[in-house]
């Protein structure tokens, strides 16, 4: 199948997943085999849901820099990077030292130890325009938790503003058109439409005085990685303010995206700020942390707010997150979302090249051309290629299958994670196996 093949209906679309599915099961029967095993002791063979693929998910036996193993001897280079949290990429030698270093001096020590300390003091000052003080958690979500429980104490409010396509952990999702039930927790949300001044105004004039916390992602990540406006940022910073309600930015994922996170980027700070993923080194982690008069309520000598958890320090995270920033310097960072920027930017130039009439002017294309199904958004090192129209999933499930038979690991929705491992060469088969799929599918692009 190629672009000078007649177009395909829905059914060939699906007809040629359905190909793609019976190569893949072929290739990798001992991951199939693994699944199969799965099925037995986890409801639809996984413990994370994000894990689902059809017709099941590779197992993977071992990663190195910026290559996974999986248990039938195929190499993948690693552009999922465990959805952002895999930033320092496979087995970093100086983070494996130091988890090897935590082991030896024991793990379960049921006290304060050093590494913690080090730990919070490099991530306030990281973050030091928001954060005065900081407190650890074992995840994202939980730290959500924490700062919205903070929001609602502090503030003496009950609502919290959230917003279309946002996602801060299982329990907080507002993705729209999901086909499950809700888990979130129970508390009192008001839903806001995301990047949108003049309709968020209107939610807020209705619930001003209630308003407890604004919760947002400077850039949505399970929402597909849509940036924020700045002007957007700016009306939540200053509403906020005005209607005395805390803001929280959400930078578990963003805070890699920039020095600071995006925060510092835009120069616009938050009241608390929650982070998670990379920064633990690999290992679980998640943090939020404010301005001193709101964290320190969680002082136990003033006996207000409890924040408690078995492993909030546990030692392992402690050494492998101190040791990771260690090894991150902010000209590495730099790079990798420099390299971010390049990739995104060539996928647009790419998509626009297959999907261009030679001799139409730019305006005269706007007028004579309907754009092709498929888009890419995000900012830095993290970004998402999703597909729109009639035959939308068909065509992201061919883009993920057709990504691994070119020995590309994403994730089966397109989002894209670049770590410091990424190197140029990896970025050009990247583009190479987007090119192909391009003029694989060219016709099934356009409606």
């Amino acid at each position: 199948m190629n672009g000078n093949d007649e177009k395909l209906s829905g059914v060939g679309i699906s007809s040629a997943l359905e190909a793609c599915h019976a190569t893949y099961s072929e290739s990798n029967p001992l991951s199939a085999a693994q699944h199969r095993d799965n099925l037995a002791y986890f409801p639809g063979g996984n413990t994370r849901s994000v894990m689902h693929a059809l017709p099941f998910p590779l197992t993977f036996q071992r990663g190195e820099r910026a290559t996974l193993y999986d248990l039938d001897g195929h190499a993948y280079i690693d552009f999922l990077n465990e959805y952002s949290a895999g930033l320092y990429g496979h087995n970093p030698v100086p983070i494996q030292r130091a988890i090897v270093q935590a082991t030896e001096d024991g793990w379960a020590l049921g006290g304060n130890n050093v590494e913690q300390t080090k730990l919070a003091k490099m991530i306030v000052e990281r973050f030091a325009n928001s954060m005065d003080m900081v407190r650890l958690t074992n995840s994202g979500t939980e730290a959500n938790l924490m700062a919205i429980g903070a929001a609602l104490n502090f503030t003496g409010r009950d609502k919290v503003l959230v917003f279309t396509g946002g996602y801060h952990g299982s329990v907080f999702s507002f993705l729209p058109n999901l086909k499950s039930r809700s888990m979130n927790a129970p508390y009192s949300f008001v839903l806001a439409p995301y990047n949108d001044v003049s309709g968020t105004a209107a939610v807020i004039s209705d619930h001003k005085n209630a308003v407890a916390a604004i919760l947002v992602e400077p850039m949505q990540g399970a929402g597909g990685c849509i940036p924020a406006t700045i002007a957007f940022l700016q009306y939540l910073r200053e509403v906020s303010k005005s209607i005395g309600a805390l803001l929280i930015f959400d930078e578990v994922m963003t805070s890699r995206c920039a020095w600071g996170g995006l925060q510092t980027k835009y120069g616009i700070h938050p009241d608390l700020c929650t982070l998670g993923k990379w920064i633990g080194g690999g290992m679980n982690f998640g943090a939020f942390g404010g301005r001193r008069e709101i964290m320190e309520m969680f002082d136990p000598n003033r006996r207000q707010l409890v924040h408690s958890g078995t492993f909030n320090n546990n030692v392992v995270t402690m050494a492998a997150g101190v040791a990771g920033l260690e090894l991150l310097s902010r000209s590495t960072l730099d790079k990798m979302n420099d390299l971010g920027d390049v990739l995104r930017e060539d996928i647009h130039s790419a998509i626009q090249r297959y999907f261009s009439t030679p001799g139409l002017s730019s305006a005269d294309m706007k007028r004579t051309q309907r754009p092709p199904n498929i888009q890419v958004t995000g900012i830095g090192s993290v970004f998402n290629i999703s597909f729109l129209g009639h035959h939308k999933e068909t065509l992201q499930a061919l883009f993920y299958h057709h990504m691994l038979s070119k020995g590309i690991y994403l994730a089966t929705r397109g989002y894209v994670a670049l770590s410091i491992e990424t190197k140029e060469e990896h970025i050009a088969k990247f583009m190479l196996a987007v090119e192909s799929f391009l003029l694989a599918y060219s016709h099934e692009l356009v409606d």
